[in-house]
């Protein structure tokens, strides 16, 4: 049997039979690869009231790493190409005006109307500082535009919203307004609430998300982007199963093979990114906000912060572009793109559509997700108590900011990025 017999009844065996059968059937036909998960929480529920922005990145380009640009008019930092980038596709600019996007499939049946998705946000980076702006950018760009996408967008004056646009148009929702938000958050997947009834992707994924934050605001969990990296970009609940691989190994049910389908959970094998971006309150200043990113595959990767003001030069070097990197890489999505490696293993025929879950977390206590918790931990525990300082002061200071940077840099080069990692199969 997949799992000990010893851990299931008779009944759960068989229903968890049937339903595996089904989950392999899934797994190995073809889906859309471009297939994000993200999530916009107002300051309504956040335990400071500052709103939050979080995107999964699904994609096929695996190298990833967090790049400051020069724009037009603000300064921008985001997921993005170093030199004269042409798209970007999570960031925040010197404004204070945050941006991310999902791909849409239930407006446009022609995937060639998704080009220009990430031109968009460059342009939106580059040139924005608000909401009001950035429809304006969209008002003025000549129809039919190449884009079928749901853009997320918070600014410092306590917008929140998505913008689901199409070629010949957008419709905008307001994640403040309690008739559409009245929990005060909003998932977004891979439809849009606008377009074709029943069609689109990620469905699985936006009812894992919302069960999952749902069930935080239950018990009073605190909202916080260390929230968000533990219980979403790493959170292997499934919906339409039943299941909670984590929550089962908790109870020392772990699979007998420590393999299982890689279907319909947020972290995927073609997951490349997760990254949060914790705004400003109104009135604050937008040099405030940040953006924590987990490079690479999100369990095996670790979340490290970074402002705008840090500039090119200024960013923790574990999360920039290598000198001279063909690729555009950055140290932490090599490391955590090697530790993937052991998390698939299986690369011939339908193996890629497996994944060892033993190798990510199990009832021992020797997954990566639980070897990574508290490097990740020491993180944040050295980054909160000045970004707290440095709101109270309403600036951040540069010389603090960039010793903390380096901090970040030597602790994570010691125990992480050169270490080695002798990974429990």
């Amino acid at each position: 049997m997949f799992f000990c017999r010893e851990h299931f009844n008779p009944f759960r065996m068989r229903y968890v039979a049937v339903l595996f059968f089904g989950f392999v059937l899934l797994s190995v036909f073809p889906i859309h690869s471009l297939c994000c998960t993200s999530v916009i929480i107002t300051g309504k529920i956040t335990p400071d009231g500052r709103p939050m922005m979080w995107k999964n990145t699904d994609a096929l380009v695996f190298d990833q790493r967090l790049s400051f640009v020069k724009g037009e008019k603000y300064d921008w930092i985001g997921l993005a190409l170093e030199d004269n980038p042409v798209n970007a596709w999570f960031g925040t600019n010197s404004a204070g005006f945050c941006i991310m996007n999902t791909k849409s499939y239930n407006f446009v049946d022609n995937d060639s109307w998704d080009i220009n998705n990430g031109f968009i946000m460059k342009l939106a980076l580059d040139k924005c500082a608000s909401l009001e702006e950035f429809l304006h950018l969209l008002d003025t760009i000549a129809k039919p535009i190449p884009v079928s996408s749901n853009y997320g967008v918070i600014d410092t004056l306590g917008n929140a919203v998505y913008v689901e646009t199409y070629p010949t148009g957008y419709h905008v929702v307001d994640v403040n307004d309690p008739a559409i938000a009245p929990e005060g958050f909003l998932v977004y997947t891979n439809y849009s609430r606008y377009g074709k009834m029943d069609e689109g992707m990620g469905y699985i994924r936006y009812y894992a998300a919302e069960q999952i934050l749902r069930d935080a605001i239950a018990v009073g969990e605190r909202l916080t982007p260390h929230f968000i990296f533990e219980k979403m970009a790493r959170s292997f609940f499934h919906p339409l199963l039943g299941l909670d691989l984590r929550k089962m190994a908790d109870e020392g049910n772990d699979p007998r093979s420590g393999f299982f389908p890689d279907c319909d959970f947020i972290p995927r094998r073609i997951s490349v990114v997760s990254s949060v971006i914790q705004a400003v309150r109104p009135g604050e200043n937008p040099q405030l906000t940040t953006l924590w990113t987990a490079l690479g595959y999100p369990p095996c990767s670790i979340a490290v912060p970074a402002w705008v003001s840090c500039g090119k030069e200024g960013l923790p070097v574990v999360i920039r572009q290598l000198e001279g990197d063909e690729k555009h890489d950055s140290p932490m999505c090599i490391k955590a793109s090697a530790l993937k490696l052991e998390v698939f293993p299986i690369t011939r025929g339908n193996g890629k559509n497996y994944f060892r879950f033993s190798t990510l977390y199990n009832s021992r206590g020797t997954g990566i997700i639980q070897r990574l918790a508290p490097i990740e931990a020491h993180i944040r525990d050295i980054t909160l108590p000045l970004l707290e300082k440095w709101r109270s002061e309403g600036r951040i200071s540069d010389i603090e900011r960039n010793s903390l940077c380096r901090e970040i840099d030597v602790f994570l080069m010691e125990n992480f990025i050169n270490k080695e990692f002798v990974v429990n199969k």
